[in-house]
């Protein structure tokens, strides 16, 4: 993986990737993707906030995107030239982020099941109701949190995105490290429920973007997915079939070769594909 911190864009004369990994995960996520990018590629995959060698959330202020997306940010100006960002989960949220606040510097957006709960909420009552249901999950994780029974909120957590019975079947190391990380889950989640871009801002991010979805996901997963490729520009939504929302893990082949040939297909077709938000809509967000 690549701390942030230590990463410089001088010198590299190679196309920059950056990918985001998801909830409780580190940039070590990204094995297959490095490997199958090769050489043509220079792979980035910091850890974020309080994941990996990172330090947690400062408390100092309501946590936001933003504040996730900042260091995200710093690399993409680092570098010369635009870059190719995926995230998937939470880190495709972030994702989003970063392209809103720099539309003109990336070359590509590649998202597995962003959680961008916040579109929810412009897709009318079926989408609130669907917000609702995920709010109740996240108000019983952090219950839980608030009482110390952090294993009983990591293991609802867990299970909910994976299933019954996921916890159990997870090695012991695996579960102890989301019972340290499970107080920022909290804070993700409700980072990506207030989050204010407006859903038209979306429109202005140009470059080719791919949105993937696991077969057998849940259904907020597969609203956001719907409603973000119907807002943004050049966006393709394809499905991994015999995957759920932990896709990159559990279908790793096949997902890296769909983000690669993506990826690769965007390097080829630049300059281009460089967008600029209005004004008034890049303050709204």
């Amino acid at each position: 993986m690549t701390k942030i911190a230590n990463f410089s864009g001088t010198g590299e004369s190679r196309p920059t990737v950056i990918a985001l990994h998801c909830s409780g995960a580190t940039g070590a996520q990204w094995r297959q993707l490095r490997s199958d990018l090769g050489p043509r590629f220079s792979l980035v995959t910091p850890d974020l906030i309080g994941d990996g060698n990172i330090d947690g959330w400062t408390g100092e202020r309501p946590f936001t995107l933003s504040d996730e997306a900042a260091s995200v940010v710093r690399v993409i100006d680092s570098v010369d030239r635009p870059v190719h960002l995926v995230g998937h989960s939470y880190g495709g949220c972030v994702a989003l982020r970063c392209a809103i606040e720099r539309p003109s510097r990336i070359a590509s957006l590649t998202l597995y099941e962003p959680t961008a709960f916040s579109v929810l909420k412009t897709m009318g009552p079926d989408g609130k109701s669907v917000l609702r249901d995920l709010v109740g999950t996240a108000r019983d994780v952090g219950r839980s949190i608030l009482t110390g029974a952090y294993h009983a909120a990591a293991r609802r957590f867990v299970e909910y995105w994976n299933g019954e019975g996921s916890w159990q079947a997870m090695r012991p190391e695996g579960r102890d490290i989301l019972v340290r990380y499970i107080p920022k889950a909290c804070l993700e989640f409700f980072a990506g429920v207030n989050e204010r871009t407006p859903l038209a801002a979306y429109r202005y991010i140009k470059c080719p973007v791919l949105l993937l979805q696991g077969e057998h996901t849940h259904l907020p997963m597969r609203m956001i997915a719907r409603q973000l490729s119907k807002v943004m520009r050049s966006a393709s939504l394809q499905t991994v079939y015999g995957a759920s929302h932990m896709g990159p893990f559990s279908h790793a082949t096949s997902v890296s070769g769909m983000m690669v040939n993506h990826i690769a297909a965007a390097e080829d077709r630049l300059p281009g594909g460089e967008g600029t938000i209005p004004r008034h809509i890049h303050q709204a967000a």
